[in-house]
């Protein structure tokens, strides 16, 4: 087994391409490219061939030196055939992306889901490290997990285990991009929390972010972080909302699986150290008392880098099941 391996990050807005030691878990170099305006299988299939031939040049490397790729992927997927099914967000459905990769390069590839990738990143090199049952979760535009119980990512009958954005929280609540309702994406997401501020602004709430907005821009988590530190009530207001929203999630996730750990990462766990504080604080107010006293919270350590780490080691993975 060769030292070195291509980790492959698919996501809606960017596809971040690692060339990584996977001895050490060290990223040698990387390459981000923003896949927003560039949907369809054919222009996301050429940027990433590009963003892989150019990641093993910058590395003083060649494609000999490379073992296998391992690519993560946000929508449904088939692991065993290598197809992702649907990803919505990119406009794509059905790409045999195994057969695509593997005929441009001549190694073996490996697919997994986009929260799958990172938490496997988290469990041989981050904060899942030497654990054995843990919940990783994973708050950014979305809210999604992966459950590890005695080292092994567990997937479910349809392979669609972890969906937590998609517990419900309030019965008949929010519209969800589900398709449902009351779920708890819709309520703690980056997203969410975009809406409820966008909302309360069209209504005349006054709030510092409107310094920071650009038009036909997302609110971004530094604006968040920046109107915080400025003492801003609505957005106080909204991130506290959304904090007891993830925390009656975490306490429904201490309850029912009774984790030894539970793992926050994502964009808003990352930059917010005021949301990830009350939203644990308050989980284990909300948990029933026994799993509570036992149970351990922890940042996420590789930050943007746990996809493509965890995408590089689905081989080594993938060999201990």
């Amino acid at each position: 087994m060769g030292k070195y391996s291509i980790g492959i990050d698919l996501g809606g807005t960017k596809v971040m391409t690692a060339l990584v030691d996977k001895e050490s878990g060290s990223v040698c170099n990387f390459i981000k490219k923003k896949t927003k305006k560039d949907k369809g299988e054919e222009k996301i299939i050429r940027k990433i061939i590009t963003s892989v031939n150019e990641v093993i040049e910058m590395s003083g490397k060649n494609i000999n030196d490379i073992d296998n790729i391992g690519i993560g992927a946000a929508g449904q997927i088939n692991r065993e055939s290598g197809i992702i099914i649907n990803a919505p967000n990119l406009d794509c459905s059905d790409i045999n992306i195994k057969n695509i990769l593997e005929n441009a390069f001549k190694k073996e590839v490996f697919l997994g889901n986009d929260v799958e990738i990172a938490t496997i990143g988290e469990m041989f090199f981050g904060s899942g490290k030497n654990e054995k049952d843990f919940v990783c979760i994973f708050v950014g535009t979305g809210i999604g997990s992966a459950i590890v119980q005695d080292g092994k990512i567990r997937y479910g009958t349809t392979g669609t285990a972890g969906e937590i954005g998609h517990i419900i929280v309030d019965v008949g609540g929010r519209p969800c991009g589900c398709g449902g309702c009351g779920c708890l994406e819709a309520y703690a997401s980056r997203l969410a929390i975009e809406k409820r501020i966008i909302g309360a602004l069209k209504k005349g709430r006054t709030s510092d972010i409107v310094n920071y907005l650009v038009e036909d821009k997302p609110i971004k988590t530094s604006m968040l972080k920046k109107s915080l530190a400025n003492k801003d009530d609505l957005v106080l207001q909204i991130i506290n909302e959304a904090s007891e929203y993830l925390a009656s999630g975490l306490a429904s996730v201490i309850n029912f699986y009774n984790p030894s750990k539970i793992i926050l990462g994502g964009g808003l766990m990352d930059a917010i150290d005021y949301f990830y504080n009350r939203s644990v604080e308050l989980a284990k107010i909300k948990a029933l008392p026994t799993p509570s006293k036992s149970i351990k919270f922890e940042k996420a350590k590789l930050g943007d880098f746990s996809g493509v780490i965890g995408a590089a080691l689905l081989s080594n993975y993938r060999n201990l099941l």
